[in-house]
């Protein structure tokens, strides 16, 4: 939590308000129901583990926005919010997990009292925090108001980033520089998975340079030989083998804004194959980032990446990089811009990516990851961890 200091200043989040809401009458709307939390949070400053029961922001072309959630949890909203108390609203916890009595039902309410029951409303249909329930929900209780889809609406907004959130960022850069500086010093043959992973978490969340760490918005991934022929497998009690590779995609969190990056560690003699796909592998990532500078798009990224990863025998059929700001679980992208073909994105100075070209092999994987900046001459590794398949024996 970060109730001891504010994240932001009053401006930024105005800043912030103003982008939205040109947004937001370009479309035709004239309120906006947010609930995914990390959009919550860029809009407000909300912070809190809250996200598991309704809850949202509520944004017109007037005003502050509006906090609405659960009663409880009007108290985080005034230890974290930029608004004044009258903007904070709660229902009580009878409609906490009660299929008789939906939170919709109450959020209809203080819409119609907002003299929105006739609306244009914006409403996130495609996103882990509204369901269909929900919206089933809010269409009856508000027959003469257009619910209309807004997803990504405020997510495009976060694009670009300011010089604090830059700055936020580059402190978790430094976080999980740490993250896997202890993981080379620590993993051994015999070494249990979870012990590891347990060290992990222990590293991020001390920090770096004096910088606390956050929880980050996915856990620790670090599956070992046959494990990582897949991209997504977590972890277990199995003791770690010489002859294995182990990829460890992990991040750095500070003030909720994610800086993720992977690395793989290799215990004993590297086969030849995983030396052809490290060589292939740091090739591509030269070529895609010599294409990452103002004015070119996201797709060309992609493209040389896949060239340069193809020409020495090697495919990857999935995106190699994603936008990443600000996030909540379960995902530390933004759902946005995808370094992949056809995505025609112009790339503009302050967004920031996960450069993730990552190889899944017949018996193991491969991930040498780095999360960029886009400068105003080209790009900036926020990381200065070595590009490297690592090696122990």
């Amino acid at each position: 939590m970060t109730t001891y200091e504010a994240n932001f200043t009053t401006g930024e989040y105005m800043r912030r308000i103003a982008k939205t809401r040109a947004e937001m009458a370009l479309h035709g709307m004239d309120a906006i129901v947010v609930s995914d939390p990390s959009n919550m949070s860029w809009l407000s400053g909300y912070d809190g583990w809250s996200f598991y029961v309704f809850q949202a922001v509520i944004l017109t072309h007037e005003g502050e926005p509006v906090w609405w959630g659960r009663g409880m949890d009007t108290l985080g909203a005034r230890r974290t919010v930029f608004m004044e108390d009258e903007c904070i609203v709660g229902y009580d916890d009878s409609y906490v997990q009660n299929l008789e009595k939906h939170p919709m039902l109450h959020l209809s309410e203080l819409l119609k009292e907002m003299k929105l029951e006739t609306a244009r409303i914006g409403v996130e249909m495609d996103n882990y925090y509204y369901s269909a329930t929900a919206h089933q929900v809010l269409t009856r209780q508000l027959p003469q108001a257009v619910l209309t889809d807004a997803t990504g609406l405020v997510n495009w907004q976060r694009a670009v980033k300011s010089e604090r959130e830059i700055e936020y960022m580059l402190r978790a850069a430094a976080i999980v520089e740490a993250m896997h500086e202890h993981i080379l010093d620590i993993a051994e043959p015999g070494m249990r998975k979870n012990d590891l992973v347990a060290e992990i978490f222990a590293a991020g969340i001390r920090g770096a340079h004096g910088y606390w760490g956050d929880y980050p918005a996915i856990v620790p991934m670090a599956p070992s030989g046959m494990d990582a022929t897949a991209p997504h497998l977590t972890w277990d009690d199995r003791p770690m083998e010489m002859g294995e590779s182990t990829f460890f995609e992990i991040a750095g969190a500070h003030r909720r804004y994610q800086c993720p990056q992977s690395r793989t560690l290799f215990f004993g003699e590297v086969p030849e194959k995983y030396l052809d796909a490290e060589a292939a592998v740091l090739d591509a990532i030269e070529a895609g980032l010599e294409q990452a500078r103002p004015g070119n798009q996201a797709q060309d990224i992609a493209n040389a990446f896949n060239a340069a990863l193809n020409k020495a025998g090697f495919e990857k059929d999935s995106r190699c990089g994603y936008a990443i700001g600000i996030s909540y679980p379960p995902d530390w992208g933004e759902r946005t811009i995808s370094f992949r073909r056809g995505d025609k994105t112009v790339l503009v100075p302050g967004m920031t990516f996960h450069f993730m070209p990552g190889l899944w092999l017949d018996d193991g994987g491969l991930e040498i990851t780095e999360p960029i900046l886009i400068t105003e001459t080209g790009y900036e590794c926020l990381c200065t961890t070595p590009r490297k398949l690592f090696v122990k024996s």
